[in-house]
């Protein structure tokens, strides 16, 4: 498949955050473009901008503005003009996306399951009482306070890297990490365990990479769409339809997780922020069906939660 743009005269801009993980998910769409059209590396450039989120690394998401942080300027230079597209991990997207711009492109999903990381203890269970977990995500932090009330629990913000860090410097004594990420990274070997869905449900979108483009340039859609991945799409739609009924942001405690199992199969959880207690539920339905199965499980849960849930 050839194609007459992007050349190396005028390059395809990636918009990308400038982290580890960040860069290798824009390399990533940049290998799968230019392997559908047959084009040289130059053809394509990634840009790195700089995030609110990544910027303030001492304070909670929740209390500096949630999940937009990771999002905003890089979406300010995609409506101006700056780039062409935006790759972001659709697990750090809001559910809407501004006017102008559309999600609909997203590459083969990694591995959606947490990973137990520490220094000293092979899994959650073998911590000893009262030891110190760190995270940042509240839905992690009320799954364990869940299962294990007795750990402290420590604000953890940072890249991989910078958490690794953190560990080896004595400031917790586990952690958990997206596998997706370390696996794209190369640092697998820091995994003590990884945590089945069945044990920890999942964020929405853990593991998937989204391409955001302008709604008006068909240029881009057109590319785009030979890299779009089907099925996880499919999964996409049902999981964030069901955060968005939610209203779910960096301030609610939400899990979710859809699969292609003979139909699509959509399970889902939502718990107060102190562990205190969990509401599950699922549905099965058409493939087809997902965004009607993601409201309809969180009409289910909202109501059987009632006012107050969250906190």
């Amino acid at each position: 498949m050839t194609q007459i743009w992007p050349t190396p005269a005028d390059p395809l801009k990636i918009g990308t955050r400038g982290s580890p993980l960040a860069l290798a998910q824009a390399h990533e769409t940049k290998d799968r473009l230019a392997a559908a059209f047959d084009l040289p590396a130059e053809a394509f450039e990634i840009v790195v901008i700089k995030v609110t989120g990544d910027a303030i690394q001492d304070r909670a998401l929740k209390d500096i503005g949630g999940k937009g942080l990771f999002t905003r300027e890089i979406e300010e230079a995609l409506l101006e003009g700056a780039i062409d597209i935006a790759v972001h991990s659709m697990k750090d997207m809001p559910v809407d996306q501004p006017a102008g711009l559309v999600l609909d492109c997203y590459l083969p999903r990694e591995d959606v399951r947490d990973a137990f990381v520490s220094l000293s203890a092979t899994g959650l269970g073998d911590l000893p009482r009262g030891a110190v977990l760190g995270s940042s995500s509240l839905r992690r932090r009320a799954q364990v306070t869940l299962r294990r009330p007795d750990l402290q629990l420590v604000e953890f913000r940072g890249n991989v890297q910078t958490r690794m860090k953190k560990l080896g410097e004595g400031v917790a004594a586990a952690t958990f990490l997206a596998m997706a990420g370390l696996n794209r990274l190369g640092m697998t070997a820091v995994v003590r365990s990884a945590i089945e869905p069945e044990e920890m449900l999942p964020a929405v979108a853990q593991g998937a990479i989204g391409v955001e483009r302008r709604v008006s340039d068909a240029r881009v859609e057109a590319l785009l769409a030979a890299i779009h991945h089907r099925d996880t799409g499919l999964r996409l739609v049902a999981e964030r339809a069901f955060l968005k009924t939610l209203d779910g942001s960096c301030q609610t405690p939400i899990a979710g997780l859809a699969v292609l199992e003979g139909g699509l199969w959509l399970r889902g959880e939502i718990l107060r922020p102190d562990g205190s207690a969990v509401i599950a539920g699922e549905r099965r339905g058409a493939v087809t069906d997902g965004a009607a199965l993601g409201e309809d499980l969180a009409r289910e849960l909202l109501a059987k939660a009632g006012p107050g849930f969250f906190g």
